[in-house]
């Protein structure tokens, strides 16, 4: 029987999946185990990026002697705080390696061939179209020490973000895929003008999925975040930034009482400006970044190029006179809107537009 070396690949790509924006600084890995054309382990990088997915997919006491290894990124050959994947993969006695991509930490990058070359191991290269962007948010990371930073809007057929009469605009479809969306961040920015109006979580309010939510910086220069909102009840077991550059004494107590963590900021108007926030930020080891605000903040972040990609959401819907824009919304128009994800929302449409 021919092997289709591609499918075992994607595979490992929807484990890969899994654990997108919780491994920290080591990408999120899928690794497949093959022999006689059936997959017998199967593994993916652990939450906050140890054990790595080969790891976790040899580590059973199988026999996989002889068995093909199936891999998102190519296997670490280095030390670091744990032995390279390469010891386990000569140890298991595995025949053949795919990988989709090369490994851009130096330590690591485009060695795997040459660390194998004495066990008689062979090594294949062979890229997946449908994933070609799957890493892009980790090169750039190790490239410029930046966070990745996506965003998502929700917008009605006429192209208003508010409905006057009612809190959301899309159907519990589309929210739940919101959900999904969140959870392959480490982080979501929003403002304290957006939650102060909806009263929002912005969590992952899916089963088997909130225990993973993603943290939250809040920008409220001015320190206007409402006391009573729903998120001071539900701050435990993540991490919530105010983004201030106000300094009022009691505002700052309670908000530290509350478990908040306070970063100021001088200001945050100039892109050199939004660069320093997402420096600290990167300090504070968060790689990947969702922003989910009102209009204002998101052509701030958009008129200083900072977006990579753009999640809209879009109803078949028109508001008319019911809907509302806190700001101009010339900039979403424009996008072309083509690639429409695959998801049934029944009424509603998911793109992702690529703006970088």
């Amino acid at each position: 029987m021919k092997t289709n070396h591609s499918n075992f690949l994607r595979l490992a790509f929807n484990l890969a999946k899994i654990n997108l924006g919780k491994t920290k600084t080591n990408p999120s890995v899928g690794c497949v185990v093959v022999k006689e054309n059936t997959v017998i382990s199967s593994g993916y990088t652990s939450n906050n990026g140890r054990p790595h997915a080969e790891y976790n997919a040899l580590k059973d006491k199988k026999n996989l002697k002889g068995s093909d290894l199936y891999v998102t990124l190519e296997p670490c050959t280095h030390y670091g705080m744990t032995p390279p994947c390469v010891n386990i993969i000569k140890k298991k006695g595995i025949k053949r390696i795919f990988f989709s991509f090369d490994d851009v930490d130096d330590r690591t990058a485009k060695r795997l061939k040459f660390k194998l070359i004495n066990k008689k191991v062979k090594v294949f290269k062979k890229k997946i179209n449908r994933h070609k962007d799957f890493y892009k948010s980790y090169f750039y990371n190790r490239r410029f020490n930046l966070p990745y930073v996506d965003a998502k809007i929700a917008v009605s057929k006429d192209y208003f973000t508010i409905n006057k009469d009612f809190q959301w605009i899309t159907n519990s479809y589309s929210r739940s895929r919101a959900h999904l969306i969140r959870s392959r961040y480490d982080l979501i920015i929003s403002t304290s003008k957006s939650i102060n109006k909806d009263n929002s979580l912005l969590n992952c309010r899916i089963n088997g999925f909130d225990n993973n939510k993603p943290d939250l910086a809040i920008i409220d220069k001015n320190l206007r975040i409402k006391k009573n909102l729903i998120i001071f009840n539900k701050s435990k077991k993540r991490k919530i930034f105010i983004i201030a550059s106000s300094k009022k004494v009691n505002k700052i107590t309670y908000l530290k009482k509350k478990g908040f963590k306070i970063i100021f900021i001088k200001s945050l108007t100039t892109k050199k400006d939004f660069i320093n926030l997402l420096i600290i930020l990167k300090k504070c080891g968060y790689n990947r970044i969702l922003v989910e605000s009102g209009l204002t903040f998101l052509n701030e972040m958009f008129k200083n190029k900072l977006i990579f990609n753009l999640y809209m959401f879009k109803t078949s819907k028109n508001l008319g006179k019911k809907g509302k824009n806190n700001s101009t919304n010339k900039f979403i128009k424009k996008f072309s809107l083509k690639e429409r994800l695959k998801v049934n929302l029944y009424e509603d449409k998911l793109f992702k537009i690529r703006i970088k």
